[in-house]
């Protein structure tokens, strides 16, 4: 009898966007290839064989684009979220690729990813994603009849602009991905998220929205027949009863049990909960294992010593 060979390891690594501008640093370029360097020395610990895609936040990064184009918007017209997330992918691909290829010796291409959703998604009526520099509310309220935005207080802040998180429908790019994946390349993708598009008749259109980065890696797992989902964030792993005496963390657990504790209000709605019903979606659809860890306990992680590990049974 014939044996069926051994399909190797596929791997969706999501990191943030402080995973190259970190909270009180400065940020600039010359810190952020620093920042690559140590991203590609963490996945180096990955198997050699193991097919991997790495998708990645860009908050602090298109911030700055935006507020760029903000500061020069009587001079240069404004930057649209939909360019904005596009440069990024550019920008914090580059650095990233070059990093992993020089660092973890893997050769690594940069796709430039777009996400589609949906025109009538609620979050089009009622958004709520605060993103921008903060204004007084009288600039704010300026901002918007310029240039329609829908601007927010962000309570004990200042004034935002605010625009659509809707959900990724499909990733447009996934069979190129999957076949650069079987040709032996690791691939960085969904950058931000996803550019955000919608089907205007036979034609794609980009919308000023921000796609949760989260959903879309979780979503492209599953596309491309992803084995595992790793979620790497600032905390070793998973605990319940944060900021109690009953404090503890979570080494194991099954979709139905992480399931129950995200029904009981175990994690915050701004930090933890989106990651943990990312991770469970994926897990519902086909996944078989997910971790959530720092990126410091990564390789002890995957020998099964540190982080949270979430199954599908």
């Amino acid at each position: 009898m014939a044996h069926r060979e051994k399909q190797p390891q596929r791997t969706v690594l999501t990191v943030g966007g402080n995973a190259l501008i970190r909270p009180g640093e400065e940020g600039s370029i010359q810190e952020q290839w620093q920042r690559a360097l140590t991203l590609a020395l963490i996945i180096s610990e990955l198997p050699e064989d193991e097919q991997l895609v790495l998708t990645h936040g860009n908050g602090p990064q298109v911030g700055r684009i935006l507020l760029r184009s903000d500061l020069c918007s009587a001079e240069v017209p404004e930057v649209p979220i939909d360019v904005a997330v596009a440069g990024t992918q550019g920008q914090m691909g580059m650095m990233l690729q070059q990093a992993i290829e020089s660092i973890a010796k893997r050769p690594t291409i940069t796709i430039l990813t777009q996400v589609l959703v949906d025109a009538s998604d609620p979050e089009f009526q009622k958004p709520q994603k605060f993103i921008g520099r903060f204004y007084s509310k009288e600039e704010a309220e300026t901002k918007s009849v310029n240039f329609g935005w829908i601007v927010k207080e962000d309570p004990g802040r200042g004034w935002r602009r605010v625009v659509a998180s809707p959900q990724p429908h499909e990733i447009l790019e996934k069979d190129a991905i999957h076949t650069l994946l079987r040709q032996g390349f690791t691939v960085i993708a969904c950058g931000g998220g996803g550019v955000p598009v919608i089907r205007h008749g036979e034609h794609l259109v980009g919308v000023e929205a921000v796609v949760d980065k989260d959903r879309s890696s979780a979503l492209l797992a599953h596309l491309v027949k992803a084995n595992r989902l790793v979620c790497l964030t600032g905390v070793d792993e998973v605990m319940v009863d944060f900021g109690t005496d009953q404090a503890r963390p979570i080494h194991q657990a099954s979709l139905l049990d992480m399931e129950a504790h995200l029904k009981d209000g175990q994690f915050p709605e701004g930090s933890m909960a989106p990651k943990i019903r990312s991770a469970l979606q994926f897990l519902r659809v086909g996944g078989d294992e997910v971790i959530i860890t720092s990126p410091e306990k990564l390789g002890d992680a995957l020998q099964g010593n540190a982080g949270t590990h979430i199954y599908a049974k």
